[in-house]
């Protein structure tokens, strides 16, 4: 849970820059690609990633721009990245000019339960962080680069000439 918006601005500064940098490898033919009926594509989760911060904000009176939530997953892997892009900037604007340290323990109804503001703030995060983790193993059956997020990934060692760890 958050108790301070600087520290979310933060966290969400690095973890909104590492989706971004994995949506962008991300191609136009990998969206729609089907490993097993029972795990979605690539291009939905990018989009559920996308689409699920202005679905949980605007539950808890922000508003965030840029996103029909009955649009369709998009064909241009671009798109996903833009859309992406201008509704973490959108989040990070609301937030710091709706939102102050002292409003976080405040409680907002959320799926029938009643969640601190610096609570949805942190699952807004952690399930960001979650489906990305997905999508990480999906790229690799695809065949897709995966960039490092919380270290070198196997390409980023071969570029520094080390053999990648097991």
């Amino acid at each position: 849970m958050y108790y301070k918006i600087e520290d979310f601005k933060n966290d969400w500064a690095y973890e909104s820059d590492s989706t971004l940098k994995l949506f962008n490898n991300l191609t136009d033919e990998s969206l729609n690609q089907k490993f097993n009926d029972n795990v979605r594509t690539l291009g939905r989760l990018a989009w559920h990633i996308t689409g699920s911060i202005p679905e949980m904000m605007n539950r808890a009176d922000l508003k965030i721009e840029g996103f029909d939530e009955n649009s369709s997953v998009p064909k241009s892997s671009q798109m996903i990245s833009s859309t992406y892009e201008k509704i973490s900037v959108s989040l990070l604007n609301e937030v710091s000019k709706k939102w102050k340290d002292e409003n976080l323990s405040e409680k907002v109804n959320m799926y029938g339960e009643e969640w601190e503001k610096g609570k949805i703030l942190s699952v807004l995060l952690v399930h960001q962080i979650h489906h990305r983790a997905q999508m990480t193993v999906l790229m690799r059956l695809a065949g897709l680069k995966v960039n490092g997020i919380y270290g070198p990934s196997r390409e980023e060692w071969a570029d520094m000439k080390m053999p990648a760890q097991e």
